[in-house]
């Protein structure tokens, strides 16, 4: 079992930049696909982005291709989510997850263990 912290979230300006991360402890991160999702207000939680074991292939939501950038540091336990050119639809609860899986997959109910999220809110 594994236990996520998400931390870095925030309120900025549109056009700015966050860095959001994720520690890991309970178990060595490099076991799992990593993911980043988030839930707006009255809306389903969405796919955000996604990392393969080794860091070697990541995918990202059509939304936030181009601004945001996904990493690991599987020595450290820790993921990241570089988050540029901030809109403010991209305004949301953020959370970090675990799929223990090998596949990157983009659908929530596949991850197996989630965070407590992180609220990053962007102003205009």
């Amino acid at each position: 079992q594994v236990q996520l912290v998400e931390s870095g979230g925030g309120l900025v300006q549109a056009g700015g930049s966050l860095r959001l991360s994720c520690a890991a402890s309970g178990r060595t991160l490099s076991t799992y696909v990593m993911g980043w999702f988030r839930q707006a207000p009255g809306k389903e939680r969405e796919f955000v982005a996604a990392i393969s074991r080794s860091g070697g292939r990541t995918y990202y939501a059509d939304s936030v291709k181009g601004r945001f950038t996904i990493s690991r540091d599987n020595p450290k336990n820790t993921v990241a989510l570089q988050m540029n050119s901030l809109k403010p639809e991209d305004t949301a609860v953020y959370y970090c997850a675990a799929d223990i899986h090998v596949a990157i997959t983009t659908t929530a109910s596949r991850y197996d263990y989630w965070g407590q999220g992180t609220q990053v809110t962007v102003s205009s």
